[in-house]
């Protein structure tokens, strides 16, 4: 089973740039998206090959928001993780499948000047402990993204963003302990050298340097371990300030 998930950066704008004729080449079963910006209603029908689609828009209009196109029908499906002050952004969307729960996150963003930062870390606890009790039934794949740079070899200059938002100690510490809890950062089981990033910014042309930040992932409960068969990153394709990642799983 192969799954992709990429922060989109504003679907109906990717669709005006025909982000996804990758698609066919990579032939995923399902691809989570995040800060699709947009409700159902405001875009046409949108690949067919993807016949169970799934959406959790934010309430206000044109921010956020997740959405999951899957080629096989989830037995059930769960929008935002019930706590209030969290659930009113789109931001998670959960699909249950015989074999795993699937999480799509797009986790907030501590912000510039960190205004947003202990809201960040009330998030992260909430949401491993929603991953945690969705674990007591089945295994659990999370991906998306997840707004931190876990370590130094995750950005190209982790001094100089050393207080920044997506590079703090609280942030970085949120993720370990998701790591700590039993979940796997999928991709540093298969590569462990730095320089492979999925957000560059654009205001630099940091991309044609690839001064970048690896912030979006695919996690998978340890159960699930021997199963994962690959872990990768699109750098190549374009259309938004993040690529695409993705696993395979033998199932």
């Amino acid at each position: 089973m192969k799954l992709l998930s990429w922060n989109v950066n504003g679907l109906r704008a990717l669709l005006r740039k025909e982000g996804f004729a990758f698609l066919p080449d990579e032939d995923p079963d399902l691809i989570c998206l995040q800060e699709i910006r947009t409700r159902p209603d405001q875009l046409d029908p949108i690949l067919p090959v993807f016949p169970f689609q799934y959406w959790n828009p934010a309430e206000r209009a044109g921010y956020s928001g997740t959405a999951c196109f899957a080629k096989i029908e989830a037995l059930e499906v769960h929008r935002g993780m019930g706590i209030t002050g969290h659930d009113d952004e789109g931001r998670l969307l959960t699909l249950t499948f015989p074999d795993f729960h699937l999480v799509n996150v797009y986790t907030p963003n501590a912000q510039r000047d960190l205004r947003r930062l202990s809201y960040r870390q009330k998030w992260d606890r909430d949401f491993r402990n929603y991953l945690l009790r969705l674990e007591k039934n089945k295994p659990v794949v999370f991906c998306g993204d997840l707004n931190v740079a876990h370590r130094e070899i995750d950005l190209t200059h982790p001094k100089a963003n050393r207080l920044n938002a997506g590079f703090t100690d609280q942030e970085r510490r949120g993720f370990s302990e998701h790591l700590a809890a039993g979940f796997i950062d999928t991709f540093r089981e298969f590569c462990t050298e730095g320089g492979h990033y999925t957000w560059w910014s654009m205001a630099t042309r940091a991309r044609e340097r690839n001064v970048g930040w690896r912030i979006d992932y695919f996690c998978i409960s340890g159960a699930l371990r021997p199963a994962l068969s690959k872990a990768f990153i699109l750098p190549d394709v374009m259309g938004s300030d993040h690529c695409p990642v993705g696993i395979t799983l033998d199932l």
